[in-house]
């Protein structure tokens, strides 16, 4: 069922990284690399990369930057989607989201289920729509980030795949927006 239309053109898309972690730096963050370099494979544009500590507000307010920037597309961030209380990241993308995407998560659950079994419900993956950008929230794990890229989001940032794509609606996302 899905597949990729070879009669369509490959759209690069604009992509930034927010690694979310107390204790990361540039130089071990390997979430962040795993996700750094599956874009890059995949034909896409790196557009920004930042680290910040798990601190709510600061993850909302660069959530917020990066949705303003007509140059980016896509965030996806990584860490802090767990259970424990320094774990803030899933409720700033929802401070931040004009819609969730609900069946992300649950998608994601479904994939994690095939890898890790039960240990999936403890995480809180998520992904929505604010101001015409997409945001997705993966766990810290390398795994975890490889999975979600691997199986949902190198196919849903893929013009080409069908039956359907985020890219492809990309252009209507923000049409509320322009509407008098």
């Amino acid at each position: 069922m899905n597949r990729i239309d070879g009669s369509v053109d490959f759209i690069p898309v604009r992509i930034a990284v927010l690694t979310v972690s107390d204790t990361r730096t540039a130089e071990d963050d390997k979430s962040g690399n795993v996700l750094v370099d599956r874009i890059a494979a995949a034909g896409h544009v790196l557009a920004a990369r930042m680290i910040v500590q798990d601190e709510r507000d600061m993850i909302a307010d660069q959530l917020r930057n990066w949705c303003a920037d007509d140059a980016i597309d896509v965030v996806i961030s990584t860490g802090g989607t767990g259970l424990t209380g320094r774990d803030v990241t899933v409720e700033a993308h929802r401070d931040v989201y004009e819609k969730e995407i609900d069946a992300f998560g649950t998608v994601f659950t479904i994939v994690s289920m095939n890898k890790i079994g039960t240990s999936a419900v403890q995480s809180r993956a998520t992904g929505g729509v604010a101001n015409g950008t997409y945001l997705f929230a993966l766990p810290g794990s390398p795994g975890a980030c490889k999975d979600a890229w691997d199986e949902i989001l190198v196919k849903q940032l893929d013009y080409r795949h069908k039956p359907c794509n985020f890219v492809e609606i990309m252009p209507r996302l923000d049409e509320h927006q322009r509407r008098k």
